[in-house]
C-alpha cells in the first residue's frame, strides 16, 4: 500500500509542472482574447507583421499582451517569493509583504502621484517604486543590521512596513486634491489596467534577477526542513541564504509592485495549496509556485475583466476577497493543530 501511495504521489509531482505549464499558457491566450473588443488572437498576431497592421493588431500588441505579460510576471513573482519566504522562516503564513518592501515600493509610487511626477512621463510612476524597494532593502538592514537573525528581519519588516505605510497615509491626508488622493487609492486598489510594453521592459530585468537569487536558494531551504544545525553540517550558511532570499523577494516583488500597486494573498495562498502536491520540498515547491502564481493571477485579471459593471473591479480587490477568508482559515487550522 505505501509503495503504490508513494508511486501515485511521485507521478502527481512530476505531472503538476506540465499541468500547471498548459494552465498557465492557456489562461495567457485567455487573456490576450478578453476584451470589449473581440479579437482573433491568431489573426491579430499575423497581423503585427503586415506592414500597415490593422487595429486589432495594434490593440494586441499595446493593451491586451503588456497586461498578460505582467499578469504572468508579476503573479509568477509572487508565488515564488512566497514560497522561498515560507521555506526559509518554516512558516506557512508567510508572504511577501512581511519583510516591509511591498509597502515601501506603494510609497514610492504614492509620492510620484504626490508631486504630480506621473503626469511629467510615463514610466514615472514605476521608476518611484522601484526606488522605493531599493530604498526598502537598504532600511531594512539598517534596522535589522547585517548579522541579524531571521526573527530579527521579520521585525524589521514589520517596521519597515508599518512606517511606509504611515507615510503613506500621510500622503493621502495631506494630497494636494481630491483627484490625487483619487489617483493614489486607485492605484493602492492595484490593476494591469493600461499598462504598456514600457512597463514590461522596465520591470523585467529587476524581477528576473529576483528569480534567479530565489530559485537558486533551493538546496539551502531544503537542507533548512532539517533544521539550522543539520543544514550547517551540510554546509549551508544560514546568513547566506537569507540575504539570497531577502534580497531576491526584494527586487522582484518591489519591481511587480511598482507597476501593478497593492495585489495581496497570492505568495500566501499559492504555496499553501501546492505545497502537499510536491510532498512538502521547499525546491520543488519554488518553480510549481512561480507557475501557480502565474496561473492565479491570470485567472484574477480575466474575472475582473468579465465581471459585468460599470467600472471595472480593481484586481487587487479580488485577490483580497479571495485571499483573506483563506487566509483566516489557515490560522483556524494552526491554531486547532496546535491543540
Amino acid at each position: 500500500m505505501e509503495t503504490g501511495l508513494g508511486r501515485r504521489q511521485s507521478r502527481v509531482v512530476a505531472a503538476l509542472p506540465l499541468g500547471l505549464g498548459v494552465a498557465v499558457a492557456a489562461l495567457f491566450l485567455a487573456s490576450l482574447s478578453v476584451g470589449s473588443a473581440d479579437i482573433d488572437v491568431l489573426a491579430a498576431l499575423r497581423g503585427l507583421f503586415a506592414d500597415e497592421p490593422p487595429v486589432t493588431s495594434i490593440i494586441l500588441a499595446e493593451i491586451r499582451l503588456p497586461r498578460a505579460l505582467l499578469g504572468l510576471t508579476v503573479g509568477a513573482t509572487l508565488g515564488l517569493a512566497g514560497a522561498a519566504l515560507q521555506g526559509l522562516l518554516r512558516n506557512p503564513l508567510a508572504e511577501p509583504g512581511l519583510i516591509g518592501v511591498s509597502a515601501t515600493s506603494a510609497l514610492g509610487a504614492v509620492l510620484v502621484f504626490y508631486f504630480g511626477l506621473s503626469a511629467t512621463f510615463a514610466l514615472a510612476l514605476p521608476i518611484g517604486g522601484i526606488a522605493g524597494g531599493l530604498l526598502g532593502i537598504a532600511l531594512l538592514y539598517v534596522v535589522a543590521g547585517r548579522e541579524a537573525g531571521v526573527l530579527t528581519v521579520i521585525l524589521a519588516g514589520v517596521a519597515v512596513s508599518s512606517f511606509a505605510a504611515a507615510l503613506t497615509a500621510l500622503a493621502l491626508n495631506l494630497a494636494p486634491s481630491p483627484y490625487a488622493a483619487l489617483e493614489i487609492v486607485a492605484w493602492l486598489l492595484g490593476s494591469l489596467a493600461d499598462r504598456s510594453m514600457d512597463h514590461v521592459w522596465l520591470t523585467l530585468p529587476l524581477m528576473a534577477g529576483g528569480w534567479v537569487l530565489l530559485l537558486a536558494s533551493g538546496r539551502a531551504l531544503d537542507a533548512l526542513t532539517l533544521g539550522e544545525d543539520t543544514a550547517r553540517t551540510l554546509g549551508f550558511s544560514l546568513k547566506r541564504t537569507q540575504l539570497q532570499v531577502v534580497l531576491g523577494t526584494a527586487l522582484s516583488v518591489g519591481a511587480a509592485v511598482s507597476v501593478t500597486g497593492g495585489i495581496s494573498f497570492v505568495g500566501l495562498v499559492v504555496p499553501h495549496l501546492l505545497r502537499p502536491l510536491v510532498g512538502h520540498e521547499p525546491r520543488r515547491l519554488l518553480w510549481v509556485s512561480a507557475l501557480g502564481g502565474g496561473a492565479l493571477l491570470l485567472a484574477a485579471d480575466i474575472l475582473v475583466r468579465t465581471v459585468p459593471g460599470p467600472i471595472e473591479l480593481k484586481l487587487g480587490v479580488v485577490t483580497s476577497l479571495v485571499g483573506a477568508p483563506f487566509f483566516l482559515h489557515l490560522i483556524l487550522k494552526t491554531r486547532r493543530e496546535r491543540q
